[in-house]
């Protein structure tokens, strides 16, 4: 075999291998956005209609979130925050359209004490996918239905979901600075039915809209 073929094999053998380590790093890279978005990654390659796309809008998302100043909130604070909820929740029973604008900025106000920029509602919802990315379609199911209560389209049932929905996110958010808190069963009741009682005593509102939605 002359030079030259040598040379050229041993070309194709490192660019190979070079495409090999390029694969496996996107694959991993993939791997870790997927575990990181869960659901929103599938939900960010379908707008983009290509991975490659998909995936760099989530690290501009990533590097977005790094430049922020997000940070858990003071016990204290969160302590407020959960009384606020409380008064929100039982002001739900009488009027019920203007507990859930009361809900909604309960959350953003939690956003912007944690340090999120909150100006816009499809900012928020890319900013929160970065670490709360679980709950982000509680978030985005609450607004569509705030958006509509506004309209007087919504019913009072779905008033209650989208209630279920703004807490779910309210906890979460909560989370970092109120993990011992919430064992020690430092919870607020769940969100009555319109017309009924609000109870400080009440079961602990469920994190999930099928059990928020049942009716005794």
């Amino acid at each position: 075999m002359t030079t030259f073929l040598l040379v050229a094999a041993a070309v194709i053998v490192v660019a190979m291998l070079v495409a090999a380590v390029r694969i496996v790093r996107a694959t991993q890279q993939s791997k870790k956005l997927r575990g990181q978005f869960g659901s929103e990654y599938d939900r960010t390659v379908n707008h983009h209609g290509n991975r490659r796309k998909a995936e760099r809008e989530l690290h501009r998302r990533q590097n977005r979130v790094a430049d922020m100043n997000i940070h858990p909130l003071t016990p204290a604070a969160s302590e407020a925050y959960r009384a606020d909820w409380t008064r929100v929740q039982e002001r739900f029973v009488d009027t019920p359209e203007d507990a859930l604008s009361d809900a909604d900025r309960l959350v953003w106000r939690v956003m912007t004490d944690r340090g999120y920029e909150t100006k816009k509602f499809q900012q928020r919802v890319a900013d929160l996918s970065v670490e709360h990315a679980t709950t982000l379609d509680h978030y985005r199911k609450a607004h569509g239905i705030s958006v509509r209560a506004a309209r007087k389209e919504a019913s009072t049932e779905e008033l209650r979901q989208a209630m279920v929905h703004f807490r779910t996110l309210f906890e979460d958010l909560l989370a970092d600075s109120t993990s011992e808190q919430a064992q020690a069963g430092g919870h607020v009741g769940d969100v009555p039915q319109n017309g009924g009682q609000a109870s400080k005593t009440a079961p602990d509102m469920p994190h999930t809209p099928q059990e928020g939605l049942t009716r005794p």
